[in-house]
This record gives structure tokens, C-alpha cells and sequence, in this order.
């Protein structure tokens, strides 16, 4: 069984009766029911396709919220041979919400960076729910600095409601090291690949998403604030969430139309967490050409990126 969201539940009441059927065919209980079993697995099929042709924008961050949506961890496993994470920034400690270090993408090297929110409470304690510290962010910068002294191609992998806003991490400077990061990726002189895998929550996404190439998920969401945020803010409501989320603009397709983001990579009917493998390879996919294409070209990649982020808020 799924994790089912609330938009969700005319497909949960269809296939908690196909689980029932299932059961019960399998202790004796039942006559044969496979044809029954068979005709609610399309009523199913064709449920979860009606809602997920036209979901919300709200709908769409909880879709990108999913627990069980595919981290981090899972697209290293699954795309990154020999991979080696570096521990620690070389001033305060290691921030495990960002995992940082080298590895086989297609047999080429690269650096990746990215966010992991964790799978489980004990995980998710562990990865402070994705929220990264100031010395992740400075982990970040050792890991892209040393690509780029090493000529290795950086992917980054985006999935964090944003850094973690508490006292210490203010007192260890955590604006300044968004700010050295974000640097750090504008002046790689290597290809950089971006993925926004899940939600993309302000400057914590912008830290390592400053990238050649910018690419979301299709359920995925990339703001400059939580919907919630953007509501108590201008609203004093935080119930009026989902008026921030459609006013916002923060879908993939959206940020597609603003010439935000570069492409997105489609998701599997019912979302990532339905087939998880499938859209990670889809990923890879999107990632092995963009690396291709920027390794083929003869514009200075730093002058492109900064015509890319200059354009920004003018191309409409």
C-alpha cells in the first residue's frame, strides 16, 4: 500500500478492494475473482491517470513532499558507480542534510552535491529533514572546488524546504555560506548539471543549483519561499497556502514557461514514488545529455551561466 494523499482517495478506496480481493482469493475465501480483480486494476489505472492530468499547484508540493518519493541517496545508488562522500568542511564539522563527494556517472567521473532529506525518523533525524547547516554548504564549496581543480563535471541533486533557519546555524554564518556557495558554483570553469528532485526551497536550493543546466522533475517545486511562508507573510493565514502556491508560480512547468529552468524530466503516472527506478533512469538520461551538449560546446561556461542568471525576469 501507498502512502496515499488526500486528492488521492478515490484510487486508495479502488485498490484497497483489489487488496481485499487479492486476500481472500488467496485463503480459499472467495470464488475465482481475477476478472473482478482485473476491472478494478484499469478503473484504478484510469482513476489515478484523471487525477494526476490535472493537479494543482498545491496538489504538486504535496506530490513533491511525497515520503516516500525517491532522495537523494536512492539516485546516488542507482546512478553513481564507486561513489566516495567527503566528510566535513575543514572548519566546524560535517553536515550530513548534504552529501557531498566523487564518483563513476556512465564511467566518467564527477562531483555530485546533493540534498538528502532522509527515509525514516531515524534518517531524517540524521539528514535534519534536508535541511542543511552552514558547514554543509561550506562541504559543498571543498567538494565543487576540488572538481574544478580536477577538470570534473558537477551534478547537483536539490531537495531541501531550505536551510536550516535555527540560532546556531545563524551564529556559524549560515547566510554568508549560501552566499559563498552560490559563488562557488557561478565560477566553475566545468560543465554543471542540476536536478530539482523534489522541493527546491529558496536560497538553500539556489546554494547548489547555480548551475549550466537546471532541470525539475515533473512534480517537483522550486520557490523562493514555502507556500506556507509566502501565506503568513502576506496573508497573516497560514490556511491560505494553497492561494500562495498557485500565485507563486513554483511547478515545473511554470518555471519552464519563465525560462527559469532548463527542461523537465517526466514522472510516472501517480508520481516518482510509484516507480522510483524508472525515473531515476529518466534522470540519468537528462543528465548524460546535458553533460554531453556542455562538453561539446565552445562558450565559456562561466560567461554562460552568468547570461543564463542575468537573463532571468527579462525574458517576459
Amino acid at each position: 500500500m501507498y502512502n496515499y494523499l488526500d486528492f488521492e482517495k478515490p484510487v486508495a478506496d479502488l485498490e484497497g478492494k483489489i487488496i481485499e480481493l487479492k486476500k481472500l482469493a488467496e485463503n480459499g475465501e472467495a470464488v475465482d475473482v481475477a476478472e473482478e480483480i482485473g476491472r478494478l486494476e484499469k478503473r484504478s489505472r484510469d482513476a489515478l491517470r484523471e487525477v494526476y492530468k490535472a493537479l494543482t499547484p498545491w496538489q504538486k508540493v504535496q506530490v513533491a513532499r511525497h515520503p516516500d518519493r525517491p532522495h537523494c541517496l536512492n539516485y546516488l545508488d542507482r546512478l553513481i558507480a564507486d561513489f566516495t562522500p567527503l566528510a566535513g568542511d575543514r572548519a566546524f564539522g560535517d553536515d550530513h542534510a548534504i552529501i557531498a563527494g566523487f564518483g563513476r556517472f556512465r564511467g566518467e567521473p564527477i562531483a555530485v552535491v546533493g540534498q538528502e532529506k532522509g527515509s525514516d525518523t531515524k534518517s531524517r533525524l540524521k539528514h535534519n529533514f534536508g535541511s542543511p547547516r552552514p558547514e554543509g554548504y561550506r562541504k559543498a564549496v571543498r567538494v565543487m572546488e576540488l572538481a574544478d581543480r580536477f577538470q570534473i563535471p558537477v551534478l547537483t541533486l536539490v531537495d531541501t524546504a531550505g536551510a536550516y533557519p535555527g540560532v546556531e546555524a545563524e551564529e556559524r554564518g549560515q547566510a554568508e555560506a549560501i552566499a559563498r556557495s552560490t559563488s562557488a558554483c557561478l565560477a566553475l570553469k566545468v560543465p554543471s548539471v542540476s536536478v530539482v528532485i523534489g522541493e527546491g526551497g529558496s536560497g538553500g536550493a539556489i546554494a547548489i543549483a547555480t548551475a549550466n543546466r537546471v532541470y525539475m522533475l515533473e512534480h517537483a517545486i522550486y520557490s523562493v519561499i514555502s507556500p506556507e511562508g509566502a501565506a503568513s507573510i502576506l496573508w497573516r493565514d497560514t490556511t491560505r497556502s494553497r492561494d500562495a502556491a498557485t500565485s507563486m508560480k513554483i511547478t515545473a512547468q511554470d518555471l519552464l514557461d519563465m525560462k527559469i529552468i532548463d527542461g523537465i524530466v517526466p514522472e510516472p503516472v501517480g508520481g516518482a514514488h510509484r516507480s522510483p527506478e524508472t525515473v531515476i533512469d529518466a534522470a540519468g538520461d537528462t543528465i548524460a545529455k546535458a553533460l554531453t551538449d556542455l562538453a561539446g560546446s565552445n562558450m565559456d561556461l562561466r560567461e554562460q551561466r552568468r547570461e543564463k542568471y542575468l537573463a532571468i525576469g527579462r525574458n517576459f
